[in-house]
């Protein structure tokens, strides 16, 4: 496997001081959201050049830090019209200089009929599901004219909610261009925790031949709520997450989620050694 974090669990700073951080924590791929993580640059829709990605990748890459995905997070089934086209046409933008960023992925989750992207009844809906795959057809449409993959991310409380939804929309959009980053933790439903090994089962079933990127993070359930804790202190069961990873996906880049940088090495170290023993 490729560990790596997602950048800005570091903080929002500009490009070489945050490369600076990332390096000495030994890491050497991220995710990278800019407008999350980069301070002092505008990238904004229509901010974005073939310059400004060169000069982002080179900072990175002189401390030896590859760009495995960018994260471009939108709402592709915000149910206002004109946000929602701005927010593919932002996308798209992402897909376009990709390959000056020195990477090939763009990714993002894939939202929810309420503006906020908080849980609506309606994501489970079929006019949900038509959205999502209008939306995500369009975005992959632009991705197979620049040879850059579109990642999409289930969520339990999103409109592609299970591993089946995710099988579902692959099948639907029928394209190589359409792959997925796979975050365990985030389809295990609150009301099931029991039945997360069976998810995992169920996802490298389905679909783990179009698996490009796995987020890695722990969590408890207090009340009938998920809360974030650092990995290797949760009920998140790495073994059968890691041993499908080892089998099917060998080298596959595993990031990081929501951890702070003063456990990273913590949570990497967990990893590893769970690696090292399925």
């Amino acid at each position: 496997m490729m560990l790596g974090v997602r950048a800005h669990d570091f903080g929002k700073m500009p490009i070489e001081e945050l490369a600076k951080k990332i390096s000495e924590k030994g890491f050497t791929s991220i995710q990278l959201a800019l407008s999350k993580a980069v301070a002092g640059i505008d990238a904004s829709l229509g901010k974005l050049s073939p310059g400004l990605a060169r000069y982002i990748g080179s900072a990175l890459s002189d401390y030896g830090i590859r760009i495995a995905v960018l994260g471009c997070y939108i709402n592709p089934v915000h149910p206002d019209k004109e946000v929602r086209k701005r927010e593919l046409a932002r996308f798209k933008e992402h897909i376009r200089f990709a390959r000056d960023f020195g990477c090939s992925i763009v990714a993002t989750e894939t939202g929810s009929m309420n503006a906020d992207c908080s849980y609506s009844p309606l994501n489970a809906s079929e006019e949900a599901f038509e959205m999502i795959v209008e939306s995500v057809e369009e975005l992959v449409h632009e991705a197979e004219k620049f040879g850059v993959f579109v990642c999409i991310e289930g969520v339990t409380k999103h409109t592609i909610s299970t591993p089946q939804k995710m099988r579902r929309i692959l099948d639907t959009v029928q394209s190589n261009n359409l792959q997925v980053l796979f975050d365990p933790a985030n389809l295990v439903p609150e009301d099931n925790i029991e039945s997360q090994q069976l998810i995992v089962k169920q996802a490298f079933e389905l679909f783990g031949e179009r698996i490009l990127i796995m987020h890695a993070k722990d969590f408890v359930l207090e009340g009938d709520v998920k809360k974030s804790v650092e990995i290797g202190t949760g009920i998140m069961d790495f073994e059968v997450i890691l041993k499908n990873v080892k089998e099917l996906k060998p080298y596959l880049d595993i990031l990081i989620e929501d951890s702070k940088p003063e456990l990273m090495d913590k949570g990497a170290k967990f990893i590893r050694e769970v690696y090292s023993r399925v």
